[in-house]
């Protein structure tokens, strides 16, 4: 076959979309966006949380734990408790930006345990989070609380939980926080 660029062109023409990748690739199209992936709404944990407890102020933020104390959640074909003693390990900078690493067990009403670990993070304007981490209610439109869960459970009819990819919504109240899971499809 005759080549009609030199060798070496090959490569970025194709990412160029100009002629179709020697790689097997098909051409790029900058025209056409893909359809983004559909999200299927899983569940939904309401905690009960206690008292931030203010471990210090550190170089990077004030490093927070916010211990679990129960509470329950549902969702389609399963429901259940979320076992007390869980916590949620907060990493707030000084404009009120949080990390949060939250570690809990929830049990359904079937008996089943399912660990979930959400790593996340939570913004808004700061006197907004100067309110919300002074323990006021705050309107929730006005705050950023997305995470990625990830799952653990021995249940074998809970096993999609460990092979799908989530995405997570939060609403922080003074005692507590709704998290709402979504399955990515």
């Amino acid at each position: 076959m005759k080549r009609l660029f030199p060798e070496s062109w090959y490569p970025r023409l194709a990412l160029a979309g100009v002629i179709a990748s020697p790689i097997g690739f098909p051409p790029a199209s900058a025209q056409e966006i893909p359809d983004p992936p559909r999200l299927e709404f899983a569940f939904e944990v309401r905690a009960e949380v206690a008292d931030p407890v203010v471990v210090g102020e550190l170089p990077i933020g004030t490093r927070r734990i916010v211990d679990i104390l129960g509470g329950t959640f549902e969702g389609p074909g399963m429901r259940g408790t979320v076992v007390p003693g869980g916590a949620d390990w907060q990493l707030i900078q000084e404009d009120g930006f949080s990390n949060l690493d939250a570690r809990y067990t929830l049990r359904t009403d079937a008996g089943d345990l399912i660990y979930v670990t959400n790593a996340g993070i939570r913004h808004a304007a700061p006197e907004v989070m100067q309110r919300l981490n002074a323990g006021e209610e705050v309107d929730q439109s006005e705050i950023y609380f997305r995470a990625v869960p990830r799952f653990e459970t021995g249940a074998p009819e809970l096993e999609w939980l460990m092979r799908s990819v989530f995405v997570a919504t939060g609403e922080r109240y003074p005692n507590g926080v709704i998290i709402r899971f979504w399955r990515l499809h």
